[in-house]
């Protein structure tokens, strides 16, 4: 089921995983137990941006523009 999203819908995802954790400050110590299904959580919404041709690493910037720093390159 590899359906590209509407465009609302997409947003809607990218302004949600704007506020995920990152995937290397999720640990046991920060989750407890549940610390592999947060991870899983998140892989599956990369997973979901990807086939709809977002960056993931770019989302954060995208969606807190007024925030986030600027890019290096």
């Amino acid at each position: 089921m590899n359906q590209r999203m509407q465009p609302e819908d997409l947003q809607a995802l990218k302004i949600a995983f704007s506020y995920m954790p990152k995937a290397i400050d999720v640990s046991r110590y920060s989750h407890g137990d549940r610390y592999q299904k947060v991870l899983n959580h998140i892989e599956a919404v990369r997973e979901v941006l990807l086939i709809n041709d977002i960056d993931p690493e770019e989302v954060y910037g995208e969606i807190h523009d007024d925030i986030a720093p600027n890019s290096s390159y």
